[in-house]
């Protein structure tokens, strides 16, 4: 079998086809690919997946060997292949789309030829040489796809879990830096829109760190549920065609490989059957994509305007935002983040459909799940990083504005309730909005507080929350009395 040929001949059980002689994969993901021009993405778009799928080809080679169904010379060709490809080689050689019939056969097949053609070659041997290594008999053994592919999407998940904390985490320091940069800037509070009572702007984007914060211990406690595995299952759970030894062996193997805390599900026929921790999961990612659309919503209403809207704070100009209106900047960074997050919660219940969808002893519709959870996870990174970078280092504050929205605000008689009484405090806002006065002018004109009192509770510390009240004085009852 010539490598200098422009193409090598396999066979499966449907016959013979010409795969090209550079090619690392081989006719069953030759057919794959005839027969799935659905998303014209391959899985190699996903590379912890493709990192998984080596682990678990890794782990199997290596529990094989020492259970003593693979000799010592094809499993070392074995391990020596997957290595390379979780070090980030061949990963254009997945080429099979992350949507597919067959349960995610085709995906296996794929990693099967794969690791078979880079060993065969790591021992000198010409691609397609499966008479000496076998894709099937040899770096499939002890596996099926039922128990190899739901495995490696948990390990990839796992993996690209990690990086979004990473990121999940950086956004949330940035959102405190930014927080500890507007502590002492008073702000008017909303609600329903409408203005309510004063705070600070740090405490606002301290808010928005917080939020974020709990969503990192919520994706952390969801990822156990991709902890158990369902190797040694192979086709159903039963186990057929493994040797007693192989799932402890292969388990214990994946666990080193990967640095994940797998564990072996106690009833294998549930778990192969069964995905609905990929719906838990997946509706843990939600939750994270609509709070930062929630948050992209706020900053896009504070920095609304300039000049007509909010305008209390300023994104970074990242773009010109019309070809018709000159020098209109839009909150283009914010935007995408909405649009990453609808795309999630979309993906969500692509996931919970095709969870349902599942029928008997296997879930058909595990290439969908893998696919809707790998695009969230990525886009969801992706995502974070340009809002951190690209937005919410480089925002600043209106603080005059904001000094003077918090000046003339009917809100701040709120915290003279205390001293006046809700009826009087009532009266006093209702008489600044028809006049444009200051409130605590009027309070101190009504002979209701003194002037050294008004200043102190409406004091940037008080009004914000940040200064405790202590004590009140005497509430005056009359409201008539302040108009």
């Amino acid at each position: 079998m010539a490598e200098d040929a422009m193409t090598r001949t396999e066979t499966d059980s449907l016959g013979s086809l010409e795969i090209p002689a550079h090619a690392y994969w081989g006719i069953h993901t030759a057919r794959a690919l005839e027969n799935f021009p659905i998303s014209l993405r391959p899985i190699s778009v996903y590379r912890d997946l493709v990192v998984g799928l080596a682990m678990v080809k890794q782990a199997s080679a290596r529990a094989n060997r020492e259970i003593g169904v693979l000799d010592d010379e094809r499993a070392g060709l074995i391990d020596e292949a997957c290595q390379r490809i979780i070090d980030g080689e061949f990963h254009d050689q997945f080429v099979v789309g992350v949507v597919q019939g067959g349960a995610g056969t085709s995906t296996n097949m794929n990693a099967n030829e794969v690791i078979t053609n880079v060993a065969l070659e790591i021992a000198g041997r010409p691609k397609g040489d499966y008479a000496y290594l076998s894709p099937i008999d040899h770096t499939n053994r002890s596996q099926s796809t039922n128990d190899v592919y739901p495995t490696a999407i948990k390990v990839g998940l796992g993996l690209d879990l990690r990086t979004l904390l990473e990121e999940l985490d950086l956004l949330r320091q940035s959102f405190l830096a930014k927080a500890h940069e507007f502590h002492d800037i008073l702000k008017v509070g909303r609600t329903q829109l409408q203005d309510a009572v004063p705070m600070t702007l740090g405490q606002e984007f301290h808010g928005f760190a917080t939020t974020l914060g709990e969503d990192y211990h919520r994706l952390k406690e969801n990822a156990y549920l991709l902890c158990e595995v369902n190797m040694g299952a192979t086709a159903i759970g039963t186990g057929i065609t493994t040797h007693p030894d192989y799932a402890a062996a292969v388990i214990r193997h994946l666990r080193e490989i990967s640095g994940l805390d797998l564990e072996t599900a106690e009833d294998l026929v549930e778990s192969t059957s069964d995905t609905g921790a990929f719906m838990s999961f997946s509706s843990s990612l939600k939750r994270n994509a609509i709070k930062l659309s929630k948050i992209s919503n706020d900053l896009r209403l504070l920095s609304s305007g300039p000049q007509a809207g909010f305008g209390e704070i300023n994104l970074p100009a990242r773009q010109a935002g019309s070809s018709i209106m000159p020098g209109k900047v839009n909150p283009v960074i914010p935007e995408v983040v909405n649009q990453v997050a609808f795309a999630v919660a979309g993906a969500d219940l692509t996931v919970t459909m095709a969870v349902e969808g599942g029928q008997l002893q296997l879930n058909a519709f595990e290439p969908i799940i893998a696919h809707s959870i790998f695009q969230s996870i990525t886009w969801m990174r992706r995502g974070m990083r340009t809002l951190r970078i690209n937005c919410v280092d480089g925002i600043t504050a209106n603080r005059e504005r904001l000094g003077a929205m918090v000046g003339s605000s009917v809100g701040v008689v709120t915290a003279l309730t205390p001293y006046i009484g809700y009826a009087a405090s009532a009266a006093l806002a209702k008489a600044a909005l028809l006049t444009g006065r200051n409130v605590g002018d009027l309070v101190v004109e009504a002979g209701l507080m003194s002037r050294e009192d008004v200043d102190k509770q409406l004091s940037p510390a008080r009004l914000s929350g940040l200064e405790a009240i202590t004590q009140a004085i005497p509430i005056h009852s009359a409201a008539e009395d302040v108009i």
